[in-house]
Formats: structure tokens, C-alpha cells, sequence
């Protein structure tokens, strides 16, 4: 039961660390299949917005599941878990007036949905990192296709387990066409535009 836990207000507020900072805080979530570059692109994002001394960090699928999501498994149910405990370290993220950077598959319209209502409309940048499944596999950094086609991965997504891309995403990035580099610099100009930074 929970009724006697109460919000504790602070003392300095969103607002406040904004100004201090001296940029707009959010998420700038990436979402794609596995392979598609997420990772890549959110840490080259990070390191440019670092160079420019804003304040930022990446919250990373992998490096997540060591530690706040350790024991969480791939199910639709774990999936789902491990997304909104992501949304809801991202929110913190942004309260304290920084810009986080999520790279993670999401696979889920709905799980993306609902970690978006934890936001201001302008908090939330959803960034489909787009590159056929096909080019994905051919990567496969981490060799995990091939260990899902042998069956020794369940629920694989791109290949035993759905990806549902995004409706409307504020930006389509096509890691095929382009670099990292590339990539970034349409990111930042975005942020530039939208007066985040």
C-alpha cells in the first residue's frame, strides 16, 4: 500500500537547472532493431553535445540490463518493465535539466506510447534509427542473429519477435545512407532548430 507516501517537492526544480545549464532539458529516444545503430548514434550525438558543454548522458539497453534491469528477461512482459523503468530514470534525467540519450530496440508502439505521456510535448524526440533488417544482420555486431537463427536466443526481435516502427517520429535516421557523422549532424541541427541547445 502506498497512500502515505507523499511527493516531496524540491527545492530547485526543472526550471531552475535549465537555466543553470543553459540549455532545455529531454530524451532523445532511439529506437530500431538490433544492429541498426543505435548505439553508435546516440554516443556520437553524446560526444558532440559533450564538445559543446551540454550536459547529457546515454542510457544504453546492454549497459542497463547489467545492473537497474538485471533479471529482466526478452518476454513482451519483461520488455515492457524494462521500458518503463527506463522512462522513468529518463524523467529524472530531465529533471535535473539534462538531455538524455536513449538507445534501446523498444520494439512496442504502445511501450514508446505510454513513455512519452511521461513528458512535455516538447521534452520527447523520437528518433527511428531505420536500416533493413537484412543490412542489420550483416552487421550483427554482437554476432546475436546468428545465435537467434541457431535458436540459442528466444524472442529475438527482427527475427522470432516483432518490431513495430514508429507512426510519426520526430526523426528518421537511415544508418544505410548515411554515417554516424552524417547522422549526428541532422540530430544536432534538429536540436539547433528546436531551440534544445
Amino acid at each position: 500500500m502506498t497512500h502515505h507516501i507523499v511527493w516531496h517537492q524540491p527545492a530547485m526544480d526543472k526550471a531552475d537547472r535549465q537555466r543553470l545549464n543553459q540549455h532545455k532539458s529531454g530524451v532523445l529516444w532511439f529506437t530500431g532493431l538490433p544492429g541498426s545503430g543505435k548505439s553508435t548514434l546516440a554516443n556520437t550525438v553524446d560526444r558532440r553535445l559533450y564538445q559543446s558543454k551540454i550536459r547529457s548522458y546515454v542510457l544504453d539497453g546492454d549497459n542497463i540490463r547489467h545492473g537497474l534491469n538485471k533479471g529482466l528477461g526478452f518476454s513482451k512482459e519483461d520488455r515492457t518493465e524494462n521500458l518503463r523503468r527506463i522512462g522513468e530514470v529518463a524523467k529524472l534525467f530531465v529533471d535535473s535539466g539534462q538531455i538524455v540519450l536513449t538507445a534501446f530496440v523498444s520494439p512496442y508502439l504502445k511501450d514508446r506510447a505510454q513513455i512519452r505521456k511521461l513528458f512535455s510535448e516538447d521534452e520527447f524526440i523520437e528518433i527511428h534509427v531505420s536500416c533493413p533488417v537484412d543490412i542489420c544482420e550483416q552487421r550483427d555486431p554482437k554476432g546475436l542473429y546468428q545465435k537467434a537463427r541457431k535458436g540459442e536466443i528466444k524472442d529475438f526481435t527482427g527475427i522470432q519477435s516483432p518490431y513495430e516502427p514508429p507512426v510519426r517520429p520526430e526523426l528518421i535516421i537511415d544508418t544505410n545512407r548515411y554515417t554516424a557523422d552524417e547522422s549526428a549532424d541532422m540530430i544536432i541541427a534538429y536540436l539547433k532548430e528546436n531551440k534544445w541547445i
